[in-house]
């Protein structure tokens, strides 16, 4: 079991990190197809699949971002693990 104060840095350290990762775009880069050069950008919004075309100058960027995207999902998990068990012991935040 941590200790509070190194739940609270923890925590502080998340914070900022989400901070930094702020500049996303939800989704995935995929390929257009075998036949189709290009890429696309995938994501759902409401249950339902929408794709974007992304410009070839534009893809590194794109990918960049999603990275970011798919960081942020992963630090948010955490620092929600982490308000529970700071909420369990009654640590206010």
């Amino acid at each position: 079991m941590k200790s509070m104060d190194s739940l609270c840095k923890e925590r502080d350290k998340l914070r900022q990190e989400i901070t930094d990762n702020l500049n996303f775009l939800m989704g995935s880069v995929s390929a257009k197809g075998p036949k189709r050069p290009g890429w696309n950008l995938t994501f759902k919004i409401n249950q339902v699949t929408r794709t974007r075309h992304i410009r070839k100058e534009q893809e590194p960027r794109v990918k960049q971002m999603t990275a970011r995207w798919r960081r942020l999902r992963l630090l948010l998990k955490r620092i929600s693990d982490i308000n529970w068990e700071c909420l369990n012991r009654g640590i206010d935040g």
